[in-house]
């Protein structure tokens, strides 16, 4: 048996107790209520003599009983986002002050757009470190539930996805940059046995050649796992595709090259929209999926849930992992003082945004995803789907791009163009053969027959200066193309308006999306005649 099987092996061993532990009808799974409640009291212990832990009296909160101490804890602080702890957040990276929101300095910072705000900087504590380790074992031991062997799985290379950005290092010791070139330098047994590209690929910044030579890495190695976002997964099959055809023309499929993959582990956009295209390059059928598929639930404030059961779309939630939840209903969260639950006091298929306390000295943040629940305690573990966000956005292959974002975007090419506009949306372009991946933006022009191409670059070059992410997704067209301009006459979204009954009044026309309903809906309107007034 191949040295990397025998630490499959003993992997299987070392996660027994954890695969019965993430049993759907063990204790664990029917008290995870209970757990989540020992997870706040253990975090609020841990910071009692920090900063936030003296102002908001942590000591004095730790006397609440069990029963009462979430809502204890619910009333001492209040929920918000990351403008609420911009300040505090500053002085522990800028300034490596320690003891401000979690023991000690937080060395680790992860860079992020997010979908609600501009540039973020989120604490990645050591203990975040630990937890994140804890989340990716965790996939392996629900791997095995799902019918992986692990010693096969390791029998071969594991090729993981990320690591987009540098890391820069502060002149106090501070490092910042995106969360998986964080975690990839702290990558160990027994995941580093198997580990695929290698440090030096997978902290290339420039992605097409990133792209390129992950490629030429494992065209030849034995790959039995992919871990990435689908978006990019795809860019990537493409290119090893290529290459490997450039050496047989035989090569049809992704099994041909890779005949022992097993596992594909992916998160971070919706993966419906690429499912066909994934069947499609790994066996070429779109009727074919891979043997198996594990969807997870990363975030730069801490792993939240990842996929257990076959076939569900339900993820189930980390809950011991450090991190303690709180789901605010969506309709109440820009409420002064809104309601929150725990995640045994949910209703299932009611729309929450999530709220975490973690050990990198996150309290009561709101991220500002939306989630459901399929199944609360005790009818088993708490498992969720994310069903979008409680702010427009556009994140259909990781851009993360925001209303502000894209406003601005317009008033730049505006300015740069001279060009007369009227109203306008934004959607994102899914890639069906004849249209590679991007954004659309259908917008009222005064001459819909000009030619859009500077207002097309001007645009899509504010995006980039605005927001990293799709930058990096739009380096050298590699992840989108350069944006789509559908323009319009002027009336065209009012014609739209008018057919909902959301013309005048207080009805705005929403300025992005993460689906293209209004888009189709403004373009279908865009020839009739302009409604007429009263």
């Amino acid at each position: 048996m191949p040295a990397t099987s025998l630490i499959g092996a003993a992997l299987r061993l070392h996660l027994a107790r954890r695969i019965r532990r993430l049993s759907d009808t063990g204790r664990w799974a029917r008290g995870a209520g209970r757990v989540q409640i020992q997870q706040l009291r253990s975090l609020l212990r841990s910071a009692a003599a920090t900063e936030v832990g003296r102002r908001y009296a942590f000591t004095k909160l730790l006397e609440t009983p069990d029963d009462r101490l979430h809502e204890a804890y619910r009333h001492t602080i209040a929920a918000g986002d990351y403008e609420a702890w911009r300040e505090p957040l500053a002085r522990m990276r800028e300034d490596a002050q320690p003891d401000v929101t979690w023991p000690g300095v937080v060395r680790n910072w992860a860079e992020t757009s997010g979908t609600t705000g501009g540039q973020k900087y989120i604490p990645v504590s050591d203990a975040m470190m630990r937890s994140n380790y804890t989340a990716a074992l965790d996939i392996f031991a629900n791997a095995v539930r799902m019918g992986v062997s692990l010693p096969g799985l390791f029998a071969g290379r594991l090729l993981f996805l990320g690591g987009s950005t540098d890391l820069t290092q502060s002149d106090r010791g501070v490092r910042t940059g995106d969360l998986s070139g964080l975690a990839t330098t702290q990558i160990r047994w027994p995941i580093s046995a198997a580990y695929s590209p290698g440090l030096d690929v997978a902290l290339m910044t420039h992605w097409p050649s990133k792209i390129d030579a992950m490629a030429r890495v494992a065209l030849d190695q034995d790959i039995r796992a992919v871990s990435g976002m689908a978006s990019w997964s795809l860019v990537l099959f493409e290119r090893v595709l290529e290459m490997a055809r450039e050496r047989d023309p035989g090569v049809r499929t992704l099994r041909d090259v890779w005949p022992n993959l097993t596992l594909f582990i992916h998160g971070g956009v919706r993966y419906v929209p690429f499912d066909r295209r994934v069947r499609t390059a790994w066996s070429g059928s779109p009727e074919i999926d891979l043997p198996h598929r594990l969807e997870v639930y990363p975030a730069s404030e801490g792993f939240i849930a990842m996929q257990d059961t076959p076939g569900d779309p339900g993820l189930r939630l980390n809950i011991d992992h450090r991190i303690f939840y709180e789901f605010i209903p969506a309709e109440a969260v820009d409420d002064d003082d809104p309601p929150a639950f725990t995640c045994d006091r949910v209703e299932p298929g009611q729309r929450y945004v999530v709220c975490m306390t973690t050990c990198a000295g996150l309290w009561r943040y709101v991220i500002g995803d939306v989630v459901e629940f399929d199944t609360i305690p005790p009818d088993g573990p708490p498992r969720l789907r994310i069903v979008g966000r409680h702010r427009h956005f556009i994140n259909a292959f990781g851009e993360n791009l925001i209303v502000e974002q894209i406003e601005n975007a317009v008033a730049s090419a505006v300015e740069r163009t001279g060009a007369t506009i009227g109203e306008f949306t934004g959607a994102p372009v899914y890639p069906d053969g004849a249209r590679r991946a991007g954004l659309e933006l259908v917008i009222e022009l005064s001459d819909p027959g000009a030619d859009t191409t500077r207002f097309r670059d001007a645009f899509d070059a504010a995006l980039q200066d605005a927001n990293v992410d799709y930058h990096t997704k739009r380096t050298d067209g590699l992840g989108m193309d350069a944006p789509t301009i559908s323009p319009v006459p002027i009336g065209a979204f009012h014609r739209w308006m008018d057919a909902q009954g959301k013309l005048g009044g207080q009805h705005k026309c929403p300025r992005c999306a993460n689906h293209r309903d209004y888009v189709e809906g403004v373009l279908a309107h865009a020839s009739q005649r302009d409604p007429q007034p009263a």
